[in-house]
């Protein structure tokens, strides 16, 4: 015999009240909550590491940077997502009232897992292309060094790889670069 689950769907509003008292973080995506999974120790030194050399060479510029725990809205597909790295030219534009959702990244980086590699390099990014202001996508592999970068060139996103534990990152919409022993430290696949 089968047994049927009955699938609940929610408002944006009701998602936002939700995650608000939650103790995890969960993704909306139209009308369905979607539990995050757990970060590995790799991941999280990965996406800190960007982080900290991308935030140390833009001192002083007109741009944030923001790692996993802003939410991303994405209103042409009624997302709201937590991306790994989001970096945002000038003022954040806040979806809301508060300050915990902001709707114009410039550019977009996300650590790769195995559960999460597909849906970030195919639906995740189709969502994001959605966005204006989006001109970036750096895709982080954490079992090996191999990084895909993606530029927006209108009117197509080219696709450029580095791999290798001798590489070096070179941004298009930002003015900086990264080496892999400078992405990659401490990390141990």
């Amino acid at each position: 015999m089968l047994v049927q689950t009955q699938k609940s769907y929610f408002t944006p509003a009701q998602y936002l009240e939700l995650e608000e008292a939650a103790e995890f973080k969960s993704e909306y995506r139209d009308e369905e909550i979607v539990p995050m999974t757990g970060g590995t120790t790799n991941h999280n030194k990965i996406a800190g590491n960007f982080c900290a050399n991308l935030n140390f060479a833009l001192r002083g510029q007109d741009y944030d940077i923001y790692m996993s725990d802003v939410r991303l809205w994405i209103p042409s597909y009624r997302v709201y997502t937590y991306p790994d790295i989001m970096v945002i030219q000038g003022e954040p534009i806040y979806e809301g009232t508060g300050t915990t959702t902001v709707t114009n990244p410039l550019l977009i980086g996300e650590v790769l897992s195995q559960s999460t590699r597909h849906y970030d390099s195919s639906e995740k990014f189709r969502y994001y292309r959605s966005l204006g202001t989006f001109r970036e996508y750096i895709l982080l592999d954490q079992y090996s060094y191999y990084v895909q970068k993606y530029t927006k060139k209108p009117p197509e996103w080219i696709l450029k790889e580095y791999q290798g534990d001798d590489a070096i990152l070179t941004l298009d919409s930002l003015d900086f670069s990264i080496s892999f022993e400078d992405i990659y430290q401490r990390v141990y696949f």
